[in-house]
């Protein structure tokens, strides 16, 4: 396989405020140019929400200047409840942002002790980076957050998303139909089976979906699953470190 230090974020598309899709054309990059295996079987799509996301209706991203005291303040658009630090978007000098919802991309490689590998286009970290100091430098869930700004996390097997994702953009239009930022050029995705959208099935996590332990059987899940499993932060270690590719 292709050293991952050989790859720059650069060379993949990127879209601001269309993650989900970057992360989708990310996945096939990795595929085709064999950083990833060709069928994807190493590769696993994170999205990164919360029951607040359910109260967003535009689907707009703000990393304006926002106020990180005792309280979080989100300066036009009070949707957007899931912080990441380290993000290339913010304004502030710890990269800290306050999103909608994210979509990440997680490489387990097969055999070896590589260390399971983070690729995110939006992030200021090395790219790729490990699991371990992404999740200490980006999600750092030592950070005391009001329960509003929780994170979930819905792991999903890159094969079968890459089967079973669409998205028709309706998310990124205003109420009169005008686009929030600008779509990507090319044609929006359409699953295998023709369904024209359905990543509000993905990006909408409620806290009773949080699977309760890392068992065998979740394990298992993540390969046949649509929707994939939903993790709480101080299981995503936890659960690379189980999974096998």
């Amino acid at each position: 396989m292709e050293l991952s230090s050989s790859l720059d974020s650069s060379q993949f598309q990127h879209t601001p405020y269309y993650c989900e899709e970057n992360v989708y054309l990310l996945c096939k990059k990795l595929c085709a140019n064999g950083t990833a295996e060709a069928d994807g079987s190493d590769l696993f799509v994170v999205f990164i929400s919360n029951e607040k996301k359910q109260a967003c209706r535009t689907g707009k991203k703000v990393s304006l200047c926002y106020r990180l005291e005792s309280v979080w303040h989100a300066v036009g658009n009070k949707s957007c409840y899931i912080p990441l630090w380290h993000q290339k978007a913010s304004q502030r000098a710890d990269g800290v942002v306050l999103w909608d919802y994210h979509v990440i991309c997680v490489q387990r490689k097969k055999g070896g002790d590589s260390p399971c590998l983070v690729w995110d286009l939006d992030s200021s970290l090395p790219f790729p980076t490990p699991l371990a100091p992404y999740v200490s430098e980006t999600i750092q869930p030592s950070f005391q957050l009001f329960s509003e700004y929780q994170r979930f996390f819905r792991i999903v097997h890159a094969p079968v998303f890459l089967r079973c994702f669409a998205s028709d953009r309706r998310h990124m239009k205003d109420s009169a139909g005008n686009w929030i930022a600008q779509p990507p050029a090319y044609e929006p995705i359409v699953a295998e089976d023709k369904t024209e959208h359905n990543l509000n099935e993905y990006n909408e996590i409620r806290a009773a979906e949080v699977s309760v332990n890392v068992e065998p059987d979740l394990i298992n899940a993540v390969y046949t699953n649509k929707l994939g499993v939903v993790l709480s932060e101080n299981q995503l270690e936890e659960f690379f470190t189980q999974v096998s590719s």
